[in-house]
């Protein structure tokens, strides 16, 4: 009966993400377990592609296999793999388990399989029960029996993906690509479908493409993401980070120089662009370039050729352009800071990416994935968030986008840990320890007022207190644009000369 409700599926014309999905929830009725995953093979990890009886967040994870024994156990036999009750090997869904949450899995069945297709392996599926004796030898029996249609629903949705490959890409022959793996950029929220789903069509085309955003949703993964759709994804992507280059090297940087151009230029040295030729140039924070590389820039964008610093003859270069900026341009247009024209070039496909408060259940992948992260590196049994902390992070604002995230819980994960939590169990972070609001942009946290005395500081004089307020503004700002000092500036709203001046002394360089 579960073989003929698997195959029935294959017939039936479903979305990938419904295929995976049914076929989880039947595994889990047929079995009677608490859980399935249906984990997919990358490189040296798993990664959840259809879970249920799982908290959100464990869609976010990546199982490192040589960190999680079981998993290893089944990744290395054909055959369906089963654990006695009392195996010591660790459960990767310790206190994972929906509506068991941060319980440690009491006295449980455990059991799953390898999935290969076409021959080669491509993941494997695991199923967890929290009552001994649930997985008997004729359920370990009727599993081996089945892999074969479960394999089957795998190879339907990997068809499927490559056909709409094929569809975006050229017809030529030589430019077949597989798909791309979307496990880089976590997210099921339709608004990150829809910039996706723009994203693959864009990927063909050699527009130069403006991506917009805050501080921290991850412009460069998108750049990446972007490349490697593209039929230049052979050829290198190079990325500048256009806020680091000192204004008197960002010319040659960009485009090389040539032997006495400057003193101290003993040879010819080639630039960013020759080195992207043929490929992809990412330009991160493109709104802080000096003007007079703004009009290279432009000259380069309008004939494909650029020409070194100190020479007298240009080169002709095939790069495509991506920007970046957290910039609103049109204003820095109004204050004289980057050209009109250059903007009109760069912004032929503007792509402004959602910040992380508009991506809702998102947040809870994220953090699944900062988790295992933080679980790994800390070598912990389990790390996990109470459902309260999970409420938490759905009401935050997060200024700092997906890098604040991932630092709040890389602190949370440290404190907990420096409070004696033993590493053996399952350590659980709640609301308090990631003190969320009293971080900058948090929901009603209260404004701290630089000069307010209580009783319970010791007085300071004016000057003192300000000086401690100016520190913690700074460093604050710094985290939240992950110790980009130029981004921080902007944060503050002061010119970056005067804030390094600021910080050189109030000595925090």
């Amino acid at each position: 009966m579960l073989r003929e409700s698997l195959a029935a599926d294959l017939i039936v014309e479903l979305p990938n993400a419904v295929r995976l999905q049914r076929l989880v929830q039947t595994l889990r009725e047929y079995f009677n377990s608490g859980a399935v995953g249906l984990l997919r093979l990358d490189d040296d990890s798993l990664r959840p592609v259809a879970t249920v009886g799982l908290v959100h967040e464990a869609l976010g994870r990546r199982f490192v296999i040589a960190q999680h024994p079981r998993l290893a156990a089944i990744m290395a036999s054909r055959e369906p793999t089963w654990f006695e009750p009392d195996s010591r090997l660790p459960d990767p869904y310790d206190g994972l388990l929906d509506n068991h949450v941060g319980e440690p899995l009491p006295v449980h069945d455990c059991m799953g399989v390898s999935l290969y297709v076409e021959g080669r392996i491509w993941g494997a599926i695991t199923l967890d029960a929290l009552h001994a004796g649930t997985f008997d030898s004729r359920a370990r029996e009727e599993l081996k029996r089945c892999t074969l249609q479960i394999e089957a629903a795998v190879r339907v949705t990997r068809l499927e993906q490559e056909n709409r490959s094929l569809r975006l890409s050229r017809s030529d022959q030589q430019d077949l690509r597989m798909p791309v793996d979307e496990g880089e950029i976590l997210g099921q929220s339709e608004v990150l479908r829809q910039l996706l789903n723009e994203l693959d069509v864009l990927g063909d085309s050699d527009l130069p493409v403006l991506l917009l955003g805050e501080t921290g949703v991850g412009k460069e993964l998108f750049a990446r993401r972007l490349h490697r759709l593209s039929r230049r994804s052979h050829k290198p992507l190079i990325q500048v980070n256009c806020a680091a280059l000192p204004e008197s090297l960002a010319e040659s940087e960009l485009f090389g120089h040539v032997k006495g151009a400057f003193s101290g230029a003993t040879s010819d040295r080639a630039g960013r662009f020759d080195a992207a030729n043929g490929g992809t140039l990412f330009l991160d924070e493109v709104g802080e370039l000096p003007l007079a590389v703004q009009a290279k820039l432009l000259r380069t964008l309008q004939n494909g050729e650029i020409q070194r610093l100190g020479a007298d003859k240009p080169l002709h270069v095939d790069v495509r352009i991506i920007a970046a900026t957290n910039r609103h341009l049109p204003d820095s247009i109004r204050d004289g800071l980057f050209r009109a024209d250059l903007y009109h070039r760069l912004s032929v496909y503007p792509v402004p990416i959602p910040p992380l408060r508009e991506r809702g259940n998102d947040v809870l992948m994220l953090a699944g994935h900062f988790l295992e992260l933080n679980r790994a590196r800390l070598g912990l049994r389990g790390l996990r968030l109470s459902p309260s902390a999970e409420r938490s992070l759905l009401a935050y604002s997060w200024p700092g986008n997906v890098r604040e995230l991932e630092h709040v819980i890389s602190r949370a994960a440290l404190k907990q840990l420096s409070r004696g939590t033993s590493r053996t169990l399952i350590m659980t972070l709640e609301p308090e320890i990631m003190d969320l609001d009293s971080a900058m942009g948090g929901q009603g946290a209260e404004v701290e007022s630089p000069l307010e005395d209580t009783a319970d500081t010791p007085f300071q004089p004016l000057g003192e207190a300000v000086d401690d307020y100016q520190r913690k503004k700074i460093l604050q700002a710094l985290s939240l644009s992950g110790e980009n000092w130029a981004s921080a500036a902007r944060l503050l709203e002061i010119d970056p000369s005067n804030l390094h001046k600021l910080a050189r002394r109030l000595r925090l360089k």
